[in-house]
């Protein structure tokens, strides 16, 4: 799958390409549905499946401070988009400069003089341009004055819901990874680079790992039975904290430690990524740090406890 980042870097398609536009948060089930679908287009034509997603996502650029808690950051989009039939990955910057784009503009310079599209596979709610005011009725109408097709994306339900980052992001906000999984095709998990922390950790007994968080939120909060990856093809158990830190310094910077079983390794510097198997509890303020310890002792003993009954589960006993 190649890269291309940003519309003066997007080759002419000489032949054509078939094409996709959205966020695709989550790059969940029907995100796949869709890109396989764009994918037999491009069979049947002969022609390379072209992919188009913004950075930041659109509502991250118009509501500042306060975007709706992302499911994936870009290097996890990029990393699920590489398992899927996808030629192309066009990464645009959205900007002002993106947002006062007129709709006639972008159809005429970049999908038709820039992609070269033959066929475009979207959401019939897709709203692009200044003031939002492309939309798939537009499209369609100057599809047929350009030659190129128009097909809506359609929806696919799980469990007799239609399946969305919206109700991926509220399963996870509640703490319910099963539905969360169902609907992404696979368990949610947080990729990062292990960072140097402030090492309070150590000081009572669990050295945890910092996991920087290359986001402003995550959907996701509380303590957690986790497995890591990343570290020489070990699966590392563990119980990790998403959130706050509210008895240590009580910030708002979200962070992401992870305490991992029987592991003592320098591993400062790795990417890893943590999944997320089974919440334990909430988040919560001790008055003391021996309170916070001893809650510790419990959530290693519960996350213990429900990998060893995941492995009866497994082995089918």
């Amino acid at each position: 799958m190649r890269l291309i980042r940003g519309i003066p870097h997007l080759p002419f398609f000489k032949g054509g390409c078939v094409l996709t536009i959205g966020n695709f948060d989550g790059v969940h089930l029907g995100h796949k549905a869709v890109i396989e679908k764009l994918a037999k287009r491009g069979k049947a034509l002969g022609l390379p499946v072209v992919i188009m997603i913004f950075e930041p996502q659109p509502l991250e650029y118009f509501l500042g401070g306060k975007p709706p808690a992302r499911l994936t950051r870009l290097r996890e989009k990029v990393i699920q988009f590489a398992k899927l039939p996808v030629d192309d990955l066009v990464i645009v910057r959205f900007n002002k400069q993106l947002a006062d784009y007129d709709a006639e503009q972008f159809i005429d310079a970049v999908l038709v003089k820039r992609l070269n599209v033959k066929h475009l596979v979207i959401g019939d709610d897709f709203r692009f341009g200044k003031a939002r005011q492309g939309d798939f009725a537009m499209l369609k109408e100057k599809g047929r004055a350009s030659g190129f097709k128009v097909e809506d994306t359609g929806s696919l339900q799980v469990d007799s819901q239609r399946v969305s980052s919206t109700l991926i992001r509220n399963a996870l906000a509640i703490g319910d990874l099963r539905t969360a999984e169902a609907m992404l095709g696979y368990p949610y998990s947080v990729c990062g680079r292990i960072v140097h922390g402030d090492k309070r950790g150590r000081t009572i007994g669990y050295p945890t790992a910092n996991i920087r968080m290359a986001r402003k939120n995550i959907p996701i909060s509380g303590v957690f039975a986790v497995t890591m990856t990343g570290i020489g093809g070990l699966e590392i158990q563990g119980v990790a904290n998403v959130g706050i830190r509210p008895t240590v310094d009580g910030s708002d910077k979200v962070v992401l430690e992870t305490y991992l079983f029987n592991f003592d390794r320098d591993i400062y510097g790795y990417t890893v990524e943590v999944h997320f198997k089974q919440k334990i509890r909430a988040e919560r303020r001790f008055q003391t740090l021996d309170e916070l310890k001893a809650q510790i002792v419990d959530d290693v003993a519960e996350a213990k406890k429900i990998f060893a009954t995941q492995t009866i589960e497994d082995n089918g006993l």
